[in-house]
């Protein structure tokens, strides 16, 4: 547990000094201008976040700030979605997806990590984007009225994460067939994504990568943050059910393009 805590309470004071004796940059108003729109994002539709905030981070300050730094940015998001809208979770969607995600994601690790990742990775953005342009033009052909598929959905996106960490896009392609009205179904994401949030947020701080200018850009950026979460609550509050859904199937056809685009020049 020594990394976790090694900053203590002498952080507080290099923070406060930092901010007084250096005056807010270009390169900082970036990044929380990145982190105010990915909140954003995230709060209004329950995912997105990372896919906004990861490729422009990484560009900024590299990818050992930017991936501690969005994980600590996507726990507080969840925490404070689940604190204000618990009781509206799908409690036992939102714990089998998580049981039958634990059980796929070592089959990921084990199976898929490094045998033909570019191939699965193009055929997965393939998929992602014909399915969602599918259902935008026949949103009435697949529907899903129970959990009886949960655990085909919920193994298949532990696979996803655990060989590519890419296992949002199978949750939420779920959690719109099951026909969620947009209050519940960005509710029950977050309860779906909160563990998996803590878990690599303990695992970055326990692996050392919880440093200065992390904890300097998150403290930094919370009243942003918690900005974006107030305002993107009440987005999602003010947009018809029917178009939140085609909202999500043309956020998913981005993130199928962005992954798509990432691995052709990776």
């Amino acid at each position: 547990m020594r990394p976790l805590i090694q900053f203590k309470f002498g952080f507080l004071g290099l923070f406060v000094a930092e901010v007084m004796n250096n005056p807010m940059d270009d390169i900082q108003l970036f990044i929380f201008v990145i982190l105010f729109l990915s909140t954003l994002v995230r709060s209004t539709f329950g995912f997105g976040d990372a896919v906004v905030a990861m490729p422009l981070l990484s560009m900024v300050v590299g990818i050992h700030i930017a991936t501690p730094l969005v994980a600590l940015i996507s726990l507080t998001i969840a925490i404070i979605i689940l604190i204000q809208n618990w009781h509206l979770i799908h409690f036992k969607s939102a714990g089998l997806l998580i049981f039958y995600t634990f059980i796929g994601i070592p089959i990921g690790l084990f199976i898929l990590k490094g045998l033909f990742e570019n191939v699965m990775k193009l055929i997965l953005a393939s998929v992602i984007i014909l399915f969602s342009l599918y259902q935008l033009t026949k949103p009435q052909l697949f529907r899903l009225v129970n959990d009886k598929w949960i655990s085909f959905f919920g193994i298949t996106a532990g696979i996803l994460g655990g060989a590519y960490n890419i296992e949002g896009p199978v949750i939420v392609i779920y959690s719109t067939l099951r026909q969620w009205n947009p209050i519940q179904l960005r509710a029950t994401l977050q309860g779906y994504f909160f563990p998996v949030a803590l878990m690599v947020a303990l695992a970055h701080g326990l692996g050392g990568l919880w440093t200065q200018p992390v904890l300097f850009y998150y403290v930094l950026s919370l009243p942003l943050v918690f900005l974006a979460i107030f305002l993107g609550d009440k987005l999602h509050r003010k947009i018809p059910a029917k178009q939140f859904k085609q909202y999500i199937y043309i956020g998913l056809i981005t993130v199928g393009f962005l992954l798509f685009l990432n691995t052709l020049i990776n």
